[in-house]
């Protein structure tokens, strides 16, 4: 066993202060096994939400030593041994209490994309015929598991609180993974353009790093994205063309 300290942020909407902890640490135990032995040792009120423990729900996500992670898949040997590991929740959402985070703006803004909409069936039988390339492009994106780590690692929201005009990287992924299935026939880039502001990421794979699932949120999902909206608006030839047919540029 190995006494191990840890500093814990401890308070109730955005106040508060880091209050340390010290307990031993036995082989294979993990950050949240950390927290819920300090539970059970000498802060019982301590608020720290969890429920798989097994890296597929996202609930345990909070930040440790600074880096986004989930508590239940951040090994203690995988961290600085003999130094205080710093526990504190998310900054880009609302603080409720101690480790937990109000992460209910993300829903919200999941309500606001435009739906799956497929095209009429193709087959005699009522089904669909796709090709099975075209089926895995879009698989990796329903890997995700809204842990909200790319959320909370994102500039834009964390240091910009851009909430009112960006989706964020997790809701690309959402949006690329109906934007880029075989049967969808829903035009979302005008509102990726213009009201969730994807023109805002700069790409610098931050979001992808912190991905527990690693999707490859920037490479697959926000630059394609970004690509089909510069087709669509930025094109000088098609612009040209709208222009001679009098439509919208």
């Amino acid at each position: 066993m190995t006494a191990t300290t840890f500093r814990v942020w401890r308070g109730e909407q955005g106040k508060g202060a880091f209050a340390d902890y010290t307990t031993d640490i036995t082989e294979g135990m993990v950050v949240l096994d950390a927290m819920h032995q300090i539970q059970a040792e000498t802060a019982g009120d301590l608020a720290v939400r969890w429920n798989c423990k097994a890296g597929k729900c996202g609930s345990c996500s909070a930040e440790i030593n600074g880096q986004p992670r989930l508590m239940c898949m951040t090994r203690m040997d995988e961290l600085p041994a003999g130094e205080p590991v710093t526990v504190e929740p998310m900054r880009a959402f609302p603080h409720v209490r101690d480790l937990v985070t109000d992460v209910s703006w993300n829903f919200e803004v999941k309500k606001s994309i435009r739906k799956f909409r497929p095209r009429p069936p193709d087959a005699p039988d009522g089904t669909w015929r796709m090709q099975q390339e075209d089926v895995d492009r879009v698989q990796e994106f329903r890997k995700c598991i809204e842990c909200f780590l790319c959320q909370d690692v994102c500039h834009v929201l964390r240091d910009h609180h851009k909430h009112d005009s960006f989706i964020g990287p997790r809701f690309f992924v959402h949006t690329a993974a109906l934007e880029m299935h075989p049967l969808d026939t829903e035009d979302r880039l005008r509102d990726l353009k213009e009201d969730q502001a994807i023109g805002y990421c700069n790409i610098t794979k931050c979001c992808t790093a912190v991905c527990p699932e690693h999707i490859a949120i920037t490479d697959n999902a926000i630059i394609p994205l970004k690509e089909r909206v510069v087709d669509e608006f930025y094109d000088p030839v098609v612009k040209l063309v709208r222009l001679m047919r009098g439509g919208r540029t």
